[in-house]
């Protein structure tokens, strides 16, 4: 892992939020996975929208995960935010694909939605981001014409 090379920005984060709403999007889609309501895939939609597209300071699930952290007093940890930008894009596109994907085929929208709430486990967890591995792997090869 010590190879992998992530977008670098200025702007820092605090690691615990992050992991908070990574773990916030896994139950939203254990849910989802659950009852088959659409409205959870739809809201995780939104939030990641709001994550990788505007310049907030917090979308509606990073808000609740900052209080939390805020509440119990854990440790704010500053990391970069550039690849978490990245890894919302990510899954801004793979909640979309699983909304648009529930109205033609419903069973390849929950296939996409356990991906992508195995991914946010894994953040949530391990501290592993799948965007990072994405990056160092398809973006800058293609990108840098190493592909």
């Amino acid at each position: 892992m010590k190879g992998l090379i992530c977008p670098v920005s200025s702007l820092r984060i605090d690691e615990t939020t992050a992991r908070l709403t990574a773990f916030m999007m896994a139950t939203m889609i254990g849910l989802y996975a659950y009852t088959g309501m659409i409205y959870f895939v739809i809201a995780i939609a939104i939030d990641y929208f709001i994550r990788a597209f505007t310049n907030l300071k917090h979308s509606p699930f990073g808000w609740l995960a900052s209080q939390v952290v805020r509440i119990f007093e854990w440790p704010e940890v500053k990391i970069d935010k550039a690849p978490k930008v990245f890894a919302a894009r990510v899954g801004f596109l793979f909640a979309l694909a699983g909304v648009v994907l529930y109205y033609i085929h419903p069973t390849s929208s929950l296939v996409v939605g356990l991906l992508l709430m195995g991914f946010a486990s894994l953040e949530s967890i391990f501290n592993l981001c799948v965007g990072c591995l994405v990056y160092t792997h398809i973006v800058l090869p293609v990108f840098n014409g190493e592909s």
